[in-house]
This record gives structure tokens, C-alpha cells and sequence, in this order.
């Protein structure tokens, strides 16, 4: 009797944690689809205001990916619904990519941050008084070659590296080095340059072989060489209180280290998980990335490499926007919470 007691208990506690788990799995998938649900009428409050067609949109929180939904039309003739699989040029939320390659380079100790850009291009302006670091946290006075929020008649045509880099970068410098934060796209062609003289290889091709490939970040493509195929989201422009249509691609050339990237939402995702894990990266390169630089006056740049670094509401910061033709994005990290 005691025995059958004693198993009539333990059957009654074993029942009591089944409600318990079955109630909590339940309170998580109302807070879940709650929190979607916010998510898709911010979407749609958006997309109705700025007359946008199509987003996409990735969240994670607690280190996992809790949500990536589509919203839109990717093409509006003829009518073509957005989904999740789609790739969307996330123009310069590239530049991190490009800064992790360096920092590779510098892990394998093939080059340093301090370098000066003359130890590889030493005819560009200055080239002995600017380093690599100054390039990827745009204190180089070199510069911008893309300040417009559109793309001007000459960027249709194509250019070559080497022809940017003699444009803008034999210029005279705007300011002395590291004496003021200046955004800077011509500094990240030349960071860009730097790594595939140093790797022997193009960049993406390096970045496909120890970013995309290991994280299985299967929907990154180039677009540095031409559009994006119809199976993507379409890129679109308006004219003031104009319709929106079919954005021009800029030339080959343009883009490369500084704006090159198109994948899906859920795959710069993925990214951002490598980056709040710790993989792929050495804490010492993760925290090279993610540290602000201080200028020469003391004030600080707010910028680390390709990451703005800053406080908001108490917490840590790390985000980037793109914008290349037809296209805008934005990737914010809050590394203390492990969300994104």
C-alpha cells in the first residue's frame, strides 16, 4: 500500500509537470505570435506611410532567429508577391563584411591595422600618413565618392578599382588622418583592394570561403557586376509624390568592398548570430570591430569597423544601414541582450 501510495504521488507530480510544461510552451507561443503580430503591423504601417513595395524582416532574441517574414509586392508589373527566399541589396551593411575579412588577414598576421595604405598603394594621396585602420573607420580624409542619395549619371558607367581609386583617392585629403570621422565609400575600395592583394584572391570569393559558406549563408550573391535576378525582390525608386519604378543599377565597379552584397533577411541573420556567438571572429577582432574610434581631439567617432557603436536607452548598440540603388536596409545588433 505504501508503495502504490508513493507511485500514485509520483504519477500526480509527473502529471502536475506536464501541465506545467504544456502551459508554458502555450504562454510562449501567445507571447510569440503576439510579438509577430507587432511586427507585421509595424511592417504594414510603414509600408503604407513611405509608399515602399516589399520588406523583409529577420528578428533575433535569446541567440535565436524567432521570426523572418516578408511583406509586399517584390515587383509591382506584374504583380508579384514578396516571400522570405528573396535577396535584397543590403548595400553598406557590406562594409562589415569587408572589415571581418581584414581582420582575418590580420589573425593569420598577413597584415596589421596600422599598416599604412602606401605598404600596398603607395602612388594614393598621403598613402604614407593614412592606415587600414583609418580606411575602415573613415578618419582618412580620403574622399567620399558616393555622398548623393541617388545614383549620378557617371555611376551608370562602369569603372574599374584601380580608376576609383585614382579619381579619389589621388585628390588631396579633405582633413589630416584620424583628426576627424568623415563617411567615406573610397576607403572601403581601398580596404577592399588591400585584401585581395594580400589574399591573392578576389574578395567575395574570400568571403564566400570563410563567411558565407560556414555559416550557410546560401543566398549571398555579388551585385557588384549587375542586378539582381527576377526570382529577387525588384529595386525601385520615386520621384517626389511619384509612383515608385524600377531603379537604375549602377555600373560594375561601383559597388565592390563598400555596398557589393544582396542576400535574404533570415541570412544576415545568420550573420548576426556568428557575431553575438563569437564565431568565426577572435574576441580581439570582435572587439577591434565593435570599438569606437576617439579622434585626435579626444571626441569619439561613434564607429568601429563597418559598425556604428553607440548607447541607446541604456544599451549597447551596433548597427549599420545600406543604401544602393532601389534598395535600403538596416542591421542593428544589441549584443549585451543577444538580440538583432
Amino acid at each position: 500500500p505504501a508503495a502504490t501510495a508513493g507511485g500514485q504521488a509520483m504519477s500526480r507530480l509527473a502529471a502536475g509537470a506536464i501541465a506545467l510544461l504544456a502551459s508554458c510552451a502555450l504562454g510562449a507561443q501567445a507571447a510569440m505570435a503576439s510579438f509577430g503580430a507587432q511586427v507585421d503591423a509595424a511592417a504594414a504601417a510603414v509600408l503604407e506611410s513611405s509608399g515602399v513595395p516589399s520588406a523583409s524582416v529577420a528578428v533575433i532574441r535569446d541567440d535565436r532567429l524567432v521570426l523572418v517574414r516578408a511583406y509586399g509586392k517584390a515587383r509591382l508589373e506584374p504583380s508579384t508577391a514578396v516571400n522570405p527566399a528573396m535577396r535584397y541589396g543590403i548595400g553598406s551593411i557590406s562594409k562589415q563584411f569587408t572589415a571581418a575579412a581584414v581582420m582575418m588577414l590580420v589573425e593569420q598576421g598577413k597584415l596589421s591595422l596600422d599598416d599604412p595604405v602606401a605598404k600596398y598603394f603607395p602612388a594614393l594621396m598621403r598613402a604614407s600618413e593614412v592606415r587600414i585602420r583609418d580606411l575602415l573607420n573613415h578618419t582618412s580624409g580620403y574622399r567620399d565618392y558616393w555622398p548623393q542619395d541617388y545614383v549620378p549619371e557617371f555611376m551608370l558607367a562602369p569603372i574599374t578599382v584601380e580608376q576609383l581609386m585614382h579619381d579619389w583617392a589621388m585628390q588631396p585629403l579633405d582633413f589630416t588622418p584620424g583628426t576627424q570621422y568623415q563617411y567615406s565609400n573610397t576607403g572601403y575600395v581601398i580596404a577592399g583592394a588591400i585584401v585581395e592583394k594580400v589574399a591573392g584572391q578576389p574578395l567575395f570569393e574570400l568571403l564566400r570561403q570563410r563567411i558565407f559558406t560556414p555559416l550557410g549563408m546560401q543566398s549571398v550573391v555579388d551585385i557588384n557586376r549587375g542586378r539582381l535576378g527576377p526570382a529577387d525582390a525588384t529595386g525601385y525608386l520615386r520621384y517626389a509624390l511619384g509612383p515608385p519604378r524600377p531603379a537604375p543599377k549602377e555600373g560594375a565597379g561601383w559597388l565592390f568592398a563598400a555596398g557589393g552584397l544582396a542576400m535574404t533577411a533570415g541570412d544576415l541573420a545568420r550573420w548576426d548570430l556568428a557575431v553575438l556567438d563569437g564565431k568565426l571572429l577572435a574576441p580581439a577582432s570582435f572587439a577591434a570591430m565593435t570599438t569606437t574610434r576617439v579622434l585626435a581631439n579626444g571626441a569619439s567617432a561613434q564607429y568601429g569597423l563597418g559598425l556604428d557603436v553607440y548607447m541607446q536607452s541604456g544599451r549597447r548598440v551596433l548597427e549599420h544601414g545600406g543604401e544602393v540603388s532601389g534598395f535600403v536596409a538596416d542591421n542593428v545588433l544589441y549584443p549585451d541582450q543577444h538580440a538583432a
